[in-house]
């Protein structure tokens, strides 16, 4: 399977998905206020699930926004990590779910403020875990046995499913082109290479894990995980930088106020069960991530 690099170019070819919620009418006759600054919202999610999955379970999140904003939410599952950068960056996109190393490009490009993430019951913010599966009874049983062997990751531009397998590699000791490496377009198609005899490893994060186990699309007694990094603070609900201070503060507040069942349903997804309120974040909470571009001396052209 060759590598798949995603274009930067023609935003009708990176967004895939859209729909326009109109809790509050069709937006025609909205007029500009600070919770509605152009008769809309446009809010963009990571492709981190299968769409037909994604899609209804962010669309329950951004109907809930419509409602207590009083402003129609335009929501749209971006192609992949990058055009979801690229639509901030132009001004497609108001406010955006990104992963998290997604959000530290789109805080470079387009001043994106993280402002809240998913929770616990208990208010604290949660995290999920990177890993590298290989079939039961595998010879490989370390990162560095990878070596001539064939892995598949995820995207390009995805924390768990790019940088961070690819950095247990360098940790391993092992250089770029001693393993085969190539991109699945998803999560979901990098556990599918695996346990359909594709490649001989592949990167599976637990949110994914835990989706297709419960999907029946994954048999974790037939694999076993020969790596896991440290937990990641999970997804961060970001806005555009340029947007006016007053804006910011009224998403934010809309957001943290949200009923734990408006959330509950893409926070699954996100293996953040049982349901709960979304939690305040700011840049700081995703500095590792930031570290991480650093050592991996990631620029734009990486998402």
């Amino acid at each position: 399977m060759p590598t798949r690099r995603p274009a930067l170019a023609g935003l009708a070819g990176l967004l895939v998905a859209a729909l326009t919620l109109t809790a509050c009418g069709d937006g025609s006759s909205e007029s500009a206020s600070a919770t509605c600054p152009d008769g809309r919202i446009r809010f963009g999610v990571e492709p981190f699930e299968d769409p037909v999955k994604l899609t209804p379970a962010a669309k329950v999140l951004a109907d809930a926004l419509s409602e207590s904003l009083d402003c129609p939410v335009e929501l749209t599952i971006t192609e992949d990590y990058s055009a979801e950068v690229l639509a901030m960056e132009n001004g497609k996109l108001d406010i955006a779910l990104f992963g998290p190393l997604g959000y530290v490009f789109a805080e470079k490009r387009a001043k994106a403020e993280a402002l809240v993430s998913f929770g616990d019951q208990k208010g604290v913010l949660s995290s999920y875990t990177a890993g590298i599966w290989v079939p039961k009874g595998s010879a490989v049983t370390a990162v560095d046995g990878l070596r001539g062997r064939s892995l598949a990751l995820g995207s390009i531009g995805s924390t768990s499913g790019d940088a961070l397998p690819r950095k247990a590699l360098l940790d391993a000791g092992l250089k770029k082109d001693e393993v085969k490496v190539t991109y699945a377009g998803g999560h979901p198609e990098a556990l599918l290479a695996l346990v359909n005899g594709k490649v001989e490893a592949a990167e599976i994060n637990s949110q994914q894990l835990a989706s297709a186990t419960a999907s029946g699309t994954f048999d974790a007694s037939e694999f076993t995980r020969i790596w896991a990094s440290d937990p990641i603070p999970n997804d961060p609900i970001t806005v555009r930088g340029d947007h006016d201070p007053a804006f910011k503060k009224a998403v934010k507040d809309a957001l943290l106020n949200l009923p734990a069942d408006k959330v509950g349903e893409i926070g699954a997804l996100l293996d953040v069960d049982p349901p709960a309120p979304l939690v305040a974040v700011d840049k700081s909470t995703y500095k590792p991530l930031f570290d991480l571009a650093e050592t991996l001396k990631l620029t734009e052209k990486d998402v």
